[in-house]
């Protein structure tokens, strides 16, 4: 017997509509990346969100480089600079700014993100998959596709580092009040 479709991962529910074959992977990536996150974040206080155990990232920083980097990544396929919107969000990543945002308005960014990806996946021509696009100021090779592929495991990589200070923040907060 099965499981039933929603409890298996994204990329074994099948195929999403009207999204071109050669990018079903990378959507169905940052699809599971923000089931995952989601199932991550249920419960975590937004007082904890910008702890850093051992000195690592916090999940604040995390959940903003999660957002970001897809835009920003999305922003050269479309063989696009960054702007100066941009450039702030990334000067700012891992600092909480004025007003310090909750951990539900960092969801929801990353969640709008998400679907702009998809929006932009389903209008990308695959014809163009292997055209060059230049990186960042000094504009190094990529290809959309790489950029693409990048963008879903970069963002994969991140809720795998999330996952981790998620569950340790809360035990290396309780061990310094049992101390």
């Amino acid at each position: 017997m099965q499981p039933p479709v929603e409890t298996r991962e994204v990329w074994l529910r099948g195929p999403l509509p009207d999204m071109p074959p050669l990018l079903q992977p990378i959507a169905h990536a940052l699809m599971q990346a923000q089931e995952e996150l989601h199932i991550l974040m249920q419960g975590f206080p937004d007082n904890l969100l910008w702890e850093r155990p051992a000195n690592v990232a916090s999940v604040g920083f995390h959940l903003q480089h999660l957002t970001g980097v897809l835009d920003r990544l999305l922003t050269y396929a479309r063989t696009e600079a960054l702007s100066p919107e941009q450039l702030a969000a990334l000067a700012a990543e891992g600092k909480p700014g004025a007003p310090i945002p909750t951990v539900q308005e960092l969801i929801q960014q990353f969640d709008m993100q998400v679907n702009k990806a998809l929006t932009q996946l389903r209008e990308t021509k695959e014809e163009t998959l292997t055209e060059t696009r230049g990186v960042g100021r000094a504009q190094l090779p990529s290809t959309v596709i790489g950029l693409l592929t990048h963008a879903a495991e970069h963002t994969m990589r991140h809720i795998g580092q999330l996952s981790v200070t998620v569950r340790v923040i809360p035990q290396v907060r309780n061990r310094r009040r049992e101390t």
